[in-house]
Order: structure tokens, then sequence, then C-alpha cells
């Protein structure tokens, strides 16, 4: 059974009784949830997966930087339901609902409060996408796309497979992780249709990564759905060279791309989570010359207010007064001239 409330994490031996009323009043701006699969990836109550989903008094500190919309999802709705941040593509918030709620969470504003997107909202949502042309890539987020029935995401994948300008689909989600027993064959039968489909990962530590999930990312994988993973970079659960190179390997033998290394955003009460840009930038130089190209991610910085995703990983190449100043993952330099 899930653990939903502090109570329950009491219960279960996660929390001290003697935290739990400061606790509750972090459960009251943001939701307790663990399934029955985190909970068994979690060795102690301070490692790397319990960090994510426990509640913890630091949450009650917000920063003067941190805000309740931190990517600008509201800045670029054009219809409820609906964000349109890059001309070619658009993110469809089909439910609130998540089957865990991760402490850091850049929607924690929002997500856990309404549930699935309102039928009429969703159907502002899919006629604005098929009238406008220009979007040929739909993400499919929220909340996570994998907690709404089959019947439903199927319905709405049907939707948007017979938009004949969208090329592409993509679902972001943790269910195949956090809830493996959540993708049944109907859950992958509603891949299926003319536009590609890919589904990306979040995970962010290689403890998560159950004999079960392993079972869920094949089955989707050996339907022929193309996988890719995002990860956040957390101060106390990943912040470090071997921890993300054990992640990212383990997600390659799985089958599935690392894609994204997120800098954590500026949501309320996450400030604890956050590393700096520079700690983020020496990692992913330790893991280029550690890992094949393949298991690297990009590094990205969501830039605060809506204005989109930026790379900023380290920098390889420096303009020199003759040539170009080339630096091998070794940290020597090179010199790489320009034809005239």
């Amino acid at each position: 059974m899930a653990l939903s409330s502090v109570a329950d994490l009491v219960g279960d031996g996660l929390v001290d009784a003697a935290d739990a009323p400061v606790l509750e009043t972090v459960g009251q701006s943001f939701q307790v949830l663990l399934t029955d699969t985190m909970r068994g990836a979690i060795a102690t109550p301070n490692d790397g997966v319990a960090r994510q989903f426990l509640p913890s008094a630091a949450e009650l500190i917000t920063r003067p930087e941190e805000m309740t919309d931190p990517i600008g999802d509201a800045v670029h709705a054009p219809v409820p339901g609906l964000t349109h941040r890059y001309p070619d593509r658009v993110i469809l918030h089909v439910t609130q609902t998540c089957a865990v709620y991760c402490r850091f969470c850049f929607r924690r504003e929002t997500v856990g409060a309404t549930g699935v997107l309102p039928d009429a909202d969703l159907e502002g949502a899919l006629g604005y996408i098929a009238a406008t042309p220009a979007v040929r890539e739909v993400i499919l987020t929220g909340g996570d796309p994998f907690t709404l029935s089959p019947r439903r995401l199927g319905a709405i994948m049907a939707r948007l497979h017979g938009v004949p300008h969208v090329d592409m689909i993509r679902l972001h989600t943790r269910v195949p992780v956090v809830a493996p027993e959540l993708i049944t064959d109907g859950v992958v039968a509603a891949m299926v249709g003319r536009a590609a489909v890919f589904v990306v990962i979040h995970t962010n530590h290689a403890q998560e990564l159950t004999d079960a999930a392993g079972a869920a990312l094949a089955r989707l994988v050996n339907a022929g759905v193309p996988l890719l993973s995002q990860t956040v970079l957390l101060r106390g659960v990943n912040d470090s060279v071997a921890v993300l190179e054990a992640l990212f390997r383990a997600l390659i033998g799985l089958r599935v791309k690392p894609y994204y290394l997120h800098h954590c955003d500026l949501a309320r009460g996450a400030g604890h989570f956050r590393t700096t840009i520079a700690a983020g930038q020496a990692i992913m130089a330790g893991l280029r010359g550690r890992l094949s190209g393949m298991a690297i991610p990009l590094y990205v910085l969501d830039i605060p207010g809506g204005f989109g995703k930026v790379p900023i990983g380290p920098g390889y190449v420096e303009a020199g007064d003759d040539a170009w100043v080339v630096a091998d993952p070794q940290g020597r330099q090179h010199s790489y001239s320009d034809p005239d």
C-alpha cells in the first residue's frame, strides 16, 4: 500500500515521530505520496531515494529568488492545460496527478491539486493543436500521463495521432520506475499510431531502477517505443560523478538513452536541493572522461520565468589569438585552426 501521509511515514519508520508536527505543516503545502516500489528501493531514511520523497522542514524555507511558476508554464498558456513556449512544440498537461510526489518538483504549486484535465479544457487544448500547423510535437506531462487509465490515455493519443501536422508525441513519466505495475499491455498498445512516440523516463538515482522497473521499461522498448531519460541534479541525492555515472550506465543497460540532466529549478521550498552551476559543470566534465557519449545527457537550465531551456555544460573550446584552444577530457589543451 502506498504511503500517503506523515503518519504513514512515521508508522513505517521513515521519519521520527518527534518531527511529525512540522512535517504535517509541510504536507499541507505539498502532498506526500510514496509507492510500494519506491519504499522498497529505500535502504535508509537519508539515502538518495528517500531524500527525493520524504518531506523535510527545509521545504518551509522560501528563498527570495524562488518562484511559484519557475519555468513559466502560465506565461505561455494560450488555453487552459497547454503551454506553447517554442514554435514547433507544446506541453499538454493532461493531469496534475502523479504516482509519487517529488519534494523538489517545479510544479509543486499545482501538481496533486486538481486531478485530470477537465474534458472542456482538454477539448480546447486539442482544438488549439489541430488549428496550429506550426505545432509538430506534443509533450504529454502534468502530473504524469501514465497515471491515466489506458482507455483515457489511448483516447488522447488517438486524437493526437489524428492531427496531420503532429509528427511526434513525447510522454514524460516517472511511472515505469515508481509504479511499474501500471505499464500494462493496454498502456503499451495506446502508444501505437501514425506519429513517432517517445517516452522520457524521470529517474535520479540508480537505486530506483529495480527489477520491476527494468521489466516495465523492457515492455515499452520491446514494443518499439524509444526510451530517453531526464534527471534532476540534486544536492545530497546525485551530485557526484560516481552516483550519476552509476545511474547513466544502468539506464543504457536498460536501453534508455540519457537525454537531459536538469539544473534544479527555482521552485519554492526546494533550495536545499540546488547545487551551483559550477558544481554541475565540474560533474559533467568528470563524466565526459568516464562514459561513452551515448550515456552522457545534455546539462540544461530552464531559464527562470519561461525564457526557455539552454545547455550549460562545461566549455571545451575558447578563441585564441591565432587558433582555437580546445581542452580534452583530461583537461589538456590543444590548438585547432579554422580553414582560411
